[in-house]
């Protein structure tokens, strides 16, 4: 569905069960160009906001504190009262809603009685972060419409929170991050220790970018995401009783990592020098989209999957046969997965008219191994949330 589509559509569902006017943002998901996992481990990534989105329709009722949300998608309704935010059934996208709430009313902001209704064209479970789009639009509407004078920076931050303390996931700050803050044309160079950034125009010249997507449901709420993020932290504890400097993953080097590599059980030690390659790998996929080396950023993506499959092990088959069949493909020239893993979409830069014929190409063998079809996407990289002229 076309955005302008969605948007009719949740301003007339919001009408019809409210019979107001109401406040309508569009919060969008993200791609990451490279550096993945990277994030919690205060490191660098190069995502971009795209057009794709999570709309909400959202004003306030006549009530001091009975709220309503209508998720228009899945058809669900969630009510409750500002005094009694608490978290509901785990996996449920009230969890994302409720928790944005939570964490504002912690701050001591006043809010009274709202209704919402949102819906999405971003694919679940594809790795393009509806789940921020979410946390972010819920975030910003409620800013704007109780005057809470919040900063994007504020916002998001808050939004990462949420998604601790409701949704359980230790999330690092990435895809809050690229949904609140995207630049048209431009993906974004983010400190995630500093939150310093810098957009960075990228021209790939007679390539695009294709998006793949598995249809493996990936969940990041499964045991196997905050597995990694306590990898991470048992490697840092080792090398802090060596080089004590060290506060994340992101001040080491092989060469430290080394050092301690027989103080830590195998499974860490790999995918914490994971994490510290592709670190690394964000600094040259940077000079490689300023030198216009689009073989050289292409080259940095397939290392990328070969390091999350091998090393940090949050691949799953579907992906690996995407990005196998991309090595092979001369007009292709960088694949890896893309986001949390265990499902969702490949990345991958392609040459302009050739995404058809690809798809095509292994669409028999992927449904034929897997039982399912691949959807594809196109994109452009666009704005980060706000309200809707």
């Amino acid at each position: 569905m076309t955005t302008e589509a969605l948007t009719t559509r949740i301003q007339s569902i919001f009408r019809e069960k409210h019979g107001t006017a109401p406040l309508m943002v569009q919060s969008p998901g993200r791609i990451n160009i490279i550096g993945e996992h990277t994030d919690y481990n205060d490191g660098f990534v190069l995502p971009g906001a795209i057009d794709r989105y999570i709309i909400c329709a959202i004003a306030k009722n006549d009530t001091a504190n009975q709220c309503s949300v209508y998720a228009a998608d899945m058809e669900e309704d969630c009510t409750f009262s500002l005094h009694d935010v608490k978290p509901s059934d785990k996996g449920s996208w009230k969890n994302y809603v409720l928790g944005v709430v939570a964490e504002i009313r912690k701050k001591g902001e006043q809010l009274s009685g709202f209704d919402i209704v949102f819906g999405g064209n971003i694919p679940k479970g594809s790795g393009l972060s509806s789940s921020a789009a979410l946390e972010n639009s819920i975030a910003f509407g409620l800013n704007s419409l109780f005057g809470l004078g919040m900063s994007r920076k504020e916002m998001m931050l808050l939004s990462q929170k949420a998604e601790h303390n409701f949704v359980g996931v230790q999330c690092g700050i990435m895809d809050q991050f690229a949904s609140m803050q995207g630049q048209e044309d431009h993906v974004l160079l983010l400190d995630c220790r500093t939150l310093d950034f810098r957009p960075v125009q990228i021209d790939l010249g007679d390539y695009e970018i294709l998006l793949i997507n598995t249809n493996v449901k990936h969940s990041l709420a499964d045991s196997a995401y905050n597995d990694r993020r306590n990898a991470c932290e048992a490697g840092v504890k080792a090398l802090r009783t060596v080089f004590p400097e060290i506060r994340a993953l992101r001040d080491a080097t092989e060469d430290h990592l080394d050092r301690i590599k027989n103080q830590i059980p195998e499974e860490v030690y790999t995918q914490c020098l994971y994490v510290i390659q592709e670190n690394n790998r964000v600094q040259q996929a940077i000079e490689a989209i300023a030198q216009h080396n689009i073989g050289q950023l292409g080259a940095l993506l397939f290392a990328s999957h070969n390091g999350l499959q091998h090393q940090y092990q949050v691949s799953c088959p579907e992906l690996d046969f995407l990005v196998e069949k991309a090595r092979e493909n001369p007009a292709i020239q960088g694949s890896r997965m893309m986001g949390g893993g265990f499902g969702g979409c490949t990345i991958n830069i392609i040459k302009k008219g050739a995404a058809e014929a690809f798809v095509d190409s292994l669409r028999e063998e992927y449904v034929r191994t897997f039982d399912k079809e691949p959807d594809t996407y196109s994109l452009a990289l666009t704005k980060g949330t706000d309200v809707q002229a």
